[in-house]
Order: C-alpha cells, then sequence, then structure tokens
C-alpha cells in the first residue's frame, strides 16, 4: 500500500508523521505550484470550489509518482466537502487510474465510524501501536500551530523582511523530523526559541486584524496568495481564527462524543445567524463579533468562489461589521485571482484602517 492524502497548509507534516509510524509506504504530493492547480482545474466541473481542484491536483501528482492509495476527509452538511471524495474518486476512475481511497468521515455520536476505517487503513497493527502514532501526530499538530501563532506575532516587527519566513520554515523542518512525543516537544522549544531570536522592534505600533473564513482557503497559503505572510510584511499583526488543531477537535474528538463545540463563536453569532449553515460559515460570522469585542482594527474575510456556507456569511457580514463597529473586507478566490489586483484592495484596505485608528487616538 502507497498511501497518498491532499495538502492543507503543512497538514501534510502531521499525516505523513502518522502514516509512517503506522508503517505505511507515503507518497506526499509535490508541494502546489501552478501545474497542480492546471491539473486540478483541467480535470474538474467548472463550478467546482477552488479547493477541490486543488485536491484533485495533488492526486492526480502524487498517484503519477505511484501512489496507490488515498486518504482523504470527508464532511457533513450544507458544505460540499461532503462530496470531495466521491466526486474525486469517479473522476480518478474516469482518468484509468488504479487506486483505492478510504474515506475518513466526522463521527456523528459513532466513533466506531471512525476507528472502523482507521483499521481499515492499518490492517494487522495493534489499538496500542495505533493510539501511539495517533498520539504524537496530534502532539505535531499543536506543535506546528504553536509555532505557527508565534510567527505571526513576530512577523510584523521584524527589522529585516524574511527573517520570520526563514526561522519559521527552520522550525516546521525540526518538527518534519521529530519521530516520538519527546522529540516533537523538543523541537517545538527550538522552533519557538527560533522565532524569539529574531531581531524585532518590541515597541513598534502595527494593526491586528483577524482571518476569517473557509477552513482550507484560511490555512492553504497557495489558496489564499499568502495572505498571511503579505499581511505580517505589511506590518500587520494576523490572528488566524482556526487552526488545524481547533479543527480535529471539533470535528473528531467532540462530534465522536456527541458535543458540540464553538459555543462561544455561536453564542456571539446568535442575533445575526442561528443555525448551521455548512462549512465554516456560522463561525465566520461569529468570529467577526468576538474580534471586534476584542478590539481588533479589523477583519479580512477569505472564501472560495461560489462556497455557499461562507456567501451567506458574506450577505450578513456588512451587518455585523456596522453594527459591531469593525472594517471588513471578503477576498473571493478561485484559480483566476490575481496577487496585482489583490494586493490592491488590501493595500486600500489597510490605508483605511490606518487613518481610522489615527482618527480615534485624536478623539
Amino acid at each position: 500500500m502507497k498511501v497518498t492524502f491532499p495538502h492543507m497548509g503543512n497538514m501534510s507534516i502531521a499525516i505523513k508523521g502518522l502514516l509512517t509510524d503506522l508503517g505505511l509506504e507515503v507518497v506526499q504530493p509535490p508541494p502546489i505550484t501552478k501545474k497542480t492547480i492546471t491539473l486540478g482545474v483541467r480535470h474538474s466541473p467548472e463550478f467546482a470550489c477552488f479547493p477541490l481542484k486543488i485536491n484533485m491536483g495533488n492526486f492526480i501528482e502524487a498517484l503519477d509518482e505511484g501512489a496507490n492509495t488515498i486518504v482523504m476527509a470527508g464532511g457533513t452538511g450544507p458544505c460540499r466537502f461532503g462530496y470531495y471524495a466521491q466526486v474525486q474518486r469517479e473522476i480518478l476512475l474516469d482518468l484509468g487510474y488504479d487506486f483505492e481511497m478510504i474515506v475518513l468521515e466526522p463521527p456523528q455520536g459513532q466513533l466506531s465510524e471512525l476507528t472502523d476505517k482507521l483499521k481499515e487503513l492499518c490492517g494487522e497493527r495493534s489499538w496500542p501501536h495505533i493510539m501511539r502514532a495517533l498520539h504524537n501526530a496530534w502532539r505535531k499538530v499543536k506543535a506546528m500551530d504553536a509555532i505557527h501563532a508565534r510567527s505571526l506575532q513576530v512577523r510584523p516587527r521584524e527589522l529585516q523582511k524574511g527573517d520570520t519566513t526563514r526561522a519559521y520554515e527552520q522550525a516546521l523542518q525540526l518538527l518534519d523530523e521529530a519521530r516520538t512525543p519527546a522529540a516533537t516537544s523538543a523541537c517545538l522549544r527550538q522552533g519557538l526559541e527560533l522565532l524569539n531570536k529574531v531581531p524585532v522592534q518590541h515597541d513598534k505600533e502595527v494593526l491586528r486584524i483577524g482571518i476569517i473564513g473557509e477552513i482550507y482557503m484560511v490555512l492553504e497559503p497557495f489558496a489564499n496568495l499568502q495572505m498571511e505572510k503579505v499581511l505580517g510584511e505589511m506590518g500587520v499583526e494576523v490572528d488566524r481564527s482556526i487552526y488545524l488543531s481547533h479543527w480535529i477537535k471539533e470535528h473528531l474528538v467532540l462530534s465522536s462524543i456527541g458535543l458540540k463545540g464553538s459555543k462561544d463563536t455561536k453564542k456571539a453569532a446568535a442575533p445575526y445567524l442561528q443555525h448551521f449553515v455548512g462549512g465554516h460559515g456560522w463561525e465566520s460570522v461569529g468570529d467577526t463579533v468576538r474580534y471586534a469585542r476584542r478590539g481588533f482594527d479589523g477583519v479580512v474575510h477569505i472564501l472560495p468562489f461560489t462556497c455557499t456556507p461562507e456567501i451567506v456569511a458574506q450577505s450578513i457580514l456588512p451587518t455585523v461589521s456596522r453594527e459591531q463597529g469593525i472594517p471588513l473586507i471578503s477576498f473571493s478566490l478561485d484559480e483566476q485571482s490575481g496577487e496585482a489586483g489583490f494586493r490592491t484592495r488590501l493595500e486600500a484596505f489597510l490605508d483605511l484602517l490606518k487613518q481610522r485608528k489615527t482618527q480615534e487616538k485624536l478623539g
């Protein structure tokens, strides 16, 4: 069995480590490039979500490199993510690829739904072996998220442009090589030390912006045109509303025992939206309210073009922005999105925030 999986931010570090610990041969998809996008767009439905197209490109490149088993997540509710695996499977079969696809669905109160799929993937390996591998992968996910959050604080204050990114990438490389929980903990400490050594201007005044939206678009830098890096190098401290560890906790752990997460976020959203609309549409509304309450200067909303849950949120967010007094800008992105227009809109938004902050100081 030669196993592959789709890219989504730094998820590949944890997934590759998990599958390797389980004794499986891993064929990691090449990093996302324009070639990946071209392949995905060519072989996907025209109006499919941008993440589906990128995943298709990932799978084609990995299958061409010898993979014969695809591990894919599933989903529930109005979001089309729940149909990704089925659509992708049929397209790849029509293209002549010979493979198996194992879909890990979020458990809906039945943990056995997930464990059965894990056993299918792991074969004869014992549950203690599987649990140790899962534990180490979870430690890596938490470590990656901690390092990422720290990089977002350091980057807008760095004295030399690019220092933070170099330290961050070095920290991720250390985590990628860790093979035990103890090694992961040690690499986390080393990674944070690397970031803390970046020369910074501690007293620099920076804008604070919250990032909300559909999880793939928020987590995958290639899909969001390197939004966090661009903002950070423009002197903006970014706060990401969702991390991979958050998604795992919400959709795999809590849902498996019949509990619902994000209570604070959903409570904050209640005056504007009181029910699940699929994806992270509900959270996008609630997180905007919470960023306003925390005194953030603005919010950037990122969504894939034609994403129904985020379009619902997008229709509500102008009201939230007005009533909560927090400026907001939305970016609906797909394979046609250009970096020039994106930067122009972003720079104009930052100018607005700076003027607003100056006026507030003047009283």
